[in-house]
């Protein structure tokens, strides 16, 4: 990549920052070789300071899945009371009168294709609105009760649909736990932190362990019971340096056989307040101003984003790679808007 690109990265971070919504931000862009990085910080935050990866974690979780899917330790296909007592998944999903919570598969899980609510977004007084509120241990029963007490929004598999819901990934960080015999914790660490030498990222298990704060507007939140229940759907800290060496690991196919992104009919389309992302395997694609192409085709970002601000997207026609963090809940947008951004303005 030509270094006469780095003006109009500059051009995209700084339009970013300007929004009064942002106090502080951190930005990392490289090639998927190694050969260009960028990087750049504000208000006090850079590439190397811990942020709250939030929903950005799912990443990590989908790379334990397709891990121990590669190893035969599990299928794709399986079942959920596999894993799950029956009276645990008794009326967690119910549609039109028919209990389908016994044909859930993983698959519906890392596909979002379950049709489970969203406790986070949805309900008369969202989790959303609760954590914005207030400090709150949100643990794994107390997701399930909120969930079972809304209403799923379609079969499983049913058309081409995907209902992004956080229960998906809390129910997969279980599967783990299952599967390996270890908490997600560990899981992580021997899966991933350990084999590409991640020294500051980390998923919380006690409230003494540094969690950073995050904006809500103008005001600093600190969450720590939050971000520590929210385990393998939104838990983890990192760094943008750290996260970037995870992301060229996870579509490098350095942690795991990446055929299994090829599939460009695996992207669904997601609910209408998620457009224009759709959701494949673990992870979301946003098409950049046209139709989806293949894996290695051109028009596309693949990554993740977080209700905090935080991002991490893979540009495959390009080879580039954008991470980092506008730390605010307030605007989810934010973080999608400067990833497409970036990409449109690499030539």
């Amino acid at each position: 990549m030509a270094a006469d690109q780095t003006p109009g990265i500059q051009k995209c971070f700084r339009r970013a920052i300007n929004s009064p919504q942002v106090f502080e931000a951190a930005l990392l862009v490289e090639d998927m070789g190694g050969g260009f990085s960028y990087s750049e910080g504000y208000g006090g935050k850079d590439a190397d300071s811990p942020m709250v990866t939030a929903s950005v974690t799912k990443l990590f979780t989908t790379a334990c899945i397709l891990i121990l899917r590669e190893q035969g330790r599990l299928s794709l296909e399986e079942g959920l009371p596999a894993y799950f007592n029956p009276r645990l998944l008794r009326n967690l999903h119910t549609y039109k009168g028919k209990e389908y919570s016994y044909e859930l598969t993983i698959y519906d899980l890392l596909y979002q294709t379950s049709g489970l609510p969203d406790a986070y977004m949805e309900g008369g007084h969202s989790l959303r609105r609760s954590v914005i509120e207030q400090d709150a241990d949100i643990d794994f029963e107390r997701m399930l009760a909120l969930v079972k007490a809304l209403k799923p929004h379609f079969a499983p598999q049913a058309g081409n649909r995907a209902y992004y819901a956080d229960i998906n990934f809390d129910l997969l960080g279980k599967i783990i736990e299952m599967v390996t015999n270890m908490p997600l914790e560990q899981a992580y660490r021997e899966f991933i932190f350990e084999p590409l030498g991640l020294q500051h990222t980390y998923l919380p298990i006690a409230e003494d362990e540094f969690v950073p704060g995050i904006y809500y507007k103008s005001a600093l939140l600190h969450r720590p019971q939050t971000i520590i229940s929210s385990r393998a759907s939104g838990g983890c800290i990192s760094t943008a340096r750290e996260l970037m060496a995870f992301l060229k690991a996870f579509f490098g196919g350095k942690l795991f056989n990446n055929n299994i992104f090829s599939d460009v009919s695996q992207y669904r389309n997601m609910q209408l307040s998620m457009r224009p992302m759709r959701y494949g395997c673990g992870h979301m694609q946003i098409p950049l101003g046209g139709l989806a192409t293949a894996f290695q085709g051109r028009g596309e970002l693949l990554g993740h984003c977080g209700s905090t601000g935080s991002f991490a997207f893979y540009h495959p026609s390009k080879q580039l790679l954008f991470v980092g963090d506008v730390n605010q809940m307030a605007n989810p947008a934010l973080p999608v808007r400067l990833a497409i951004q970036l990409a449109i303005s690499i030539k």
